[in-house]
């Protein structure tokens, strides 16, 4: 198959990095073309092996997740970063967010949900609904809330009222079909606009721009 989801896995644990090789292996459109054991290694393994997603584990020895996926999403043209975590209300999954990683994964997810996550994510999709992103941030940010809020704000104020519009939208969890449909514009249109709000502020997915209208309080 040509066109299969090229993943790499970095998890200090072998026996995680077993298991998900073996679970990801069932599904004929992905493919597991390297391994990492710690955030030290993630930049090598990503050039030799060219993944589209990586699975990252978030805490690590030497060098966490949240330290390597914020390296990666640095370099040019990165691949996708999902973080795998054991707990869901965790401060490092949200800064892996803000850095750049296009979801998270609990490490006791079901395989078919794995599979999903990783096809979604894929095609460009966010892995996180509006609920979890909110519960999210509501449980592990309580401190610099107005400070976050101010900032937020600041940074939406540059973009124009269409562009906003699109990124509230998106901070509600709604697809470029969504979008279309409720403010009556093309999807390529849609498209377009979610392409400028990331060219203007900067920011590396849809994930970063619904975590930006969260934190302003307009999602």
């Amino acid at each position: 198959m040509t066109d299969q989801i090229r993943v790499l896995i970095v998890d200090d644990d072998a026996l995680v990095r077993a298991g998900l090789s073996m679970l990801l292996a069932g599904a004929d459109d992905i493919a597991v073309v390297g391994e990492a054991t710690d955030g030290i290694e993630v930049m090598d393994a990503v050039s030799a092996a060219e993944p589209d997603i990586v699975l990252m584990d978030i805490r690590m020895p030497t060098m966490d997740g949240l330290a390597a996926t914020a390296l990666l999403r640095a370099t040019d043209q990165p691949p996708d970063v999902i973080v795998l975590t054991t707990f869901e209300a965790d401060d490092y999954v949200l800064q892996a967010l803000r850095a750049g990683a296009s979801g998270f994964l609990l490490k006791d997810t079901p395989p078919g949900d794995i599979v999903r996550a990783l096809r979604a994510v894929a095609a460009g999709d966010p892995i996180l609904s509006p609920t979890i992103t909110r519960r999210l941030i509501g449980h592990v940010t309580d401190s610099g809330v107005d400070t976050r809020r101010r900032d937020a704000r600041q940074q939406l104020d540059r973009l124009t009222d269409r562009e906003r519009e699109v990124a509230v939208a998106v901070g509600l969890g709604k697809s470029n079909a969504e979008i279309s449909r409720d403010l009556y514009m093309s999807v390529a249109t849609v498209k377009a606009h979610v392409s400028r709000v990331l060219e203007k502020l900067q920011l590396n997915n849809r994930v970063q721009i619904a975590l930006l209208a969260h934190d302003a309080g307009e999602a």
